[in-house]
């Protein structure tokens, strides 16, 4: 019942949406080479996946570009938050380390990673490592912290318990704090993914020749608002789709283990 509401208000709330917007276009008489309609929208969405972009460099269909997005996201994404949680038990674990360690990230964690692509491209070239590496340093920070965070503050009586039994450091660290916090890990791989899915689209503006970002700049280049308008919407429907992915992941895991992580609005 829950699921019918909620498909009931996405579709009622797109379909205002989309009312509006035809409506604004026609009331304002704006120039539809400049926005276009949603019907103009829909058209250039299936000549995109079917042809793709007409005078575009790249003989890609969207879901081509679709798909070359979503190995360089994926490989960014679990990069990083793999990355992020293992260093994040070990300065948890660590907290003088960490001491040391915070205002370095602390200098770094404010600067966008696209800021970094300069560098990025001389060191790494053109292709997809730039998007990669964009989209790590995107979701890198967010999970590194909360993972320090929920280790520092992690309930003394789980490492009591560990220390009667005599269960080593390594064991203790890996079997019970870690399933311990992971209900705080969890908010922050949430965060994450949606960071990293900005992120990637930013990184794949420079130097990529594929992939959904390349593609809203060749749809600008080409002046072809209703293909840049539909790339967009289907970057932002990927976007929610990631978002319910990982929240129905969420309750599964709270089902299975108990993790209190399933209440996500």
């Amino acid at each position: 019942m829950k699921s019918i509401k909620t498909v009931k208000h996405v579709i009622l709330s797109f379909g205002v949406l989309i009312v509006i917007w035809q409506l604004g276009v026609k009331a304002f008489q704006v120039n539809e080479t400049l926005f276009p309609t949603p019907g103009k929208v829909l058209q250039a969405f299936g000549v995109l996946v079917k042809d793709g972009l007409p005078g575009s460099t790249s003989n890609a269909t969207l879901v081509e570009h679709i798909g070359v997005s979503l190995g360089r996201f994926f490989t960014g994404y679990i990069l990083s938050t793999v990355t992020a949680v293992c260093f994040g038990l070990v300065l948890g674990w660590f907290p003088k380390v960490f001491a040391y360690v915070n205002p370095i990230i602390q200098i770094i964690r404010p600067i966008a990673p696209v800021a970094w692509l300069p560098f990025i491209v001389l060191w790494f070239g053109i292709g997809d490592t730039p998007a990669i590496v964009i989209i790590f340093l995107a979701g890198f920070f967010p999970v590194l912290l909360s993972t320090v965070t929920a280790v520092v503050n992690i309930n003394p009586i789980y490492l009591k318990v560990a220390q009667n039994f005599g269960i080593s450091k390594v064991r203790t660290l890996l079997t019970i704090v870690f399933p311990a916090v992971f209900s705080q890990i969890a908010t922050s791989l949430h965060i994450a993914l949606g960071t990293s899915w900005i992120f990637l689209v930013s990184g794949e503006m420079v130097g990529a020749q594929s992939g959904l970002g390349f593609l809203v700049m060749d749809a600008k280049n080409c002046l072809r608002s209703d293909a840049l308008l539909a790339t967009m919407i289907t970057i932002g429907v990927l976007g929610l789709l990631f978002d319910q992915g990982i929240r129905l992941g969420e309750r599964q895991l709270n089902k299975r283990y108990g993790l209190g992580i399933g209440n996500v609005a």
